[in-house]
């Protein structure tokens, strides 16, 4: 294809400021290898249902210097806090014992030898925006847990967006290696305090060593004028065991592609996501599980609520390999509608190619429940009380089963403000 986001400047700009020749090439690569993918339309299957027209409409340039915001902030919980505004890191507190950060842009000549070999290795595959992200990337942070480590703080990567962030494009790569046996648990927010149209292309890896336990919350708070286009790609190594949880509302447009494979016999996966379109907003998930050994286990829960003229897009597949034998996999994606205009596409896939296995997959639209409604209004509960009461509802099995209270009292009001327009009626949600 040509140049639909008149990116190309950037990107040479940015290969004129490096000296660093492996990493000049690297991104050259991903340049051609995006520059010469066509541009998705109506007739590409992943792109079906979600048009790219507002990624045309401004020429993205980078951001020299990060502006100043202050993100998402974590009322009453220690934690350590790594803080990227316009994809710069600009605070790190101190790390606990165990665990150890890189930063691309700051690398040194030994780092930039360790750097090599992981980029070298990464997840991404052929996702366009990934390729994108490589092309034009000029900051990625890389977390290794050494074996063996409880990291008893979580680790919190607070992204935002300021208002110098306007009409830039701002690509970052988190990369995280958790060793054998090791524990913790991994924070991303995105947020926003642009004021103008912004695309934030963030690319997160993930490696859990043997037996090893990641919690991980990857949470896109940003509203307004936003484009929030990346992936999170995992591997789980044996007897591992990753609790994920995701959530996106606000922006004109979300696409998360969720790649987790299973390489280790006996890895578990839960992988839990809320989505919250209104408005004439768009988000789209597509998840990926690749069981490619023995005894896997993996449970996949996805509950959307569209509300006004937004969209929503859910395509969940589950790809069992020949030689994953024994391996349990569910999927189930329900989708709450609260306006005739609203719209959601939803498409669970199973492709299995292995003759032992335990899996099962679902999916349901429906609008709020008429009894129900009359049950409420039956009672004296008003009509747009019984509303909010019902559409929160919705959600909040997900929201319940998170492990971190800080995480609830965070989202709770938010999800007060979004349910509730009027203060007397989110009394039921806080």
């Amino acid at each position: 294809m040509s140049d639909p986001m008149q990116a190309e400047q950037a990107h040479q700009g940015l290969q004129a400021q490096s000296d660093w020749g492996w990493l000049n090439d690297w991104r050259a690569s991903a340049w051609s290898q995006f520059a010469a993918t066509p541009w998705p339309t109506r007739k590409t299957e992943a792109w079906k249902y979600t048009p790219l027209k507002s990624m045309l409409d401004t020429e993205w340039s980078l951001l020299d210097q990060p502006g100043t915001a202050a993100g998402t902030d974590f009322a009453d919980w220690g934690r350590t806090v790594i803080t990227l505004v316009d994809g710069k890191v600009t605070e790190q507190d101190a790390l606990p014992a165990g665990v150890t950060v890189r930063l691309l842009s700051q690398a040194t000549p030994d780092q930039r030898v360790q750097f090599e070999e992981r980029l070298a290795k990464t997840l991404a595959g052929d996702q366009l925006f990934t390729t994108f992200n490589q092309a034009l990337l000029s900051e990625a942070v890389w977390i290794d847990v050494a074996p063996e480590t409880v990291v008893e703080k979580p680790l919190h990567i607070n992204q935002v967006l300021s208002t110098d962030a306007n009409g830039r494009v701002v690509p970052v790569r988190l990369m995280l290696d958790l060793g054998a046996r090791s524990q913790m648990t991994l924070v991303e927010t995105f947020a926003s305090e642009s004021d103008g149209p912004v695309f934030i292309n963030p690319v997160t890896e993930i490696e859990v060593g043997d037996s090893a336990k990641l919690t991980h919350y990857h949470l896109l708070l940003e509203t307004g004028d936003v484009r929030h286009l990346g992936s999170v790609q995992a591997i789980l190594r044996a007897h591992s065991q990753m609790n994920s949880f995701h959530m996106a509302l606000g922006g004109v447009l979300k696409r998360k592609d969720i790649v987790v494979r299973h390489c280790g016999s006996g890895a578990h996966l839960q992988l839990n996501g809320v989505y919250l379109p209104k408005g004439k907003e768009h988000i789209d998930y597509h998840t990926t599980l690749e069981h490619e050994v023995p005894h896997g286990t993996s449970n996949e829960v996805f509950r959307g609520i569209i509300g006004d003229d937004a969209k929503a897009v859910f395509n969940g597949r589950i790809h069992i390999h020949k030689d994953a034998q024994k391996t349990l996999a569910e999927l189930s994606n329900k989708n709450l509608l609260t306006s005739h205009r609203a719209e959601i596409n939803t498409k669970p896939e199973l492709e299995i190619y292995a003759d032992d296995v335990k899996c099962a997959h679902g999916a349901t639209v429906a609008q709020l429940d008429k009894s129900s409604m009359f049950y409420f209004l039956s009672r004296g509960i008003s009509r747009q009380e019984a509303e909010v009461m019902m559409s929160f509802g919705f959600i909040n099995e997900l929201l319940e089963t998170l492990d971190d209270d800080p995480v609830k009292r965070l989202l709770r009001p938010m999800l007060a403000a979004l349910f509730a327009k009027e203060d007397d009626l989110a009394r039921h949600l806080l």
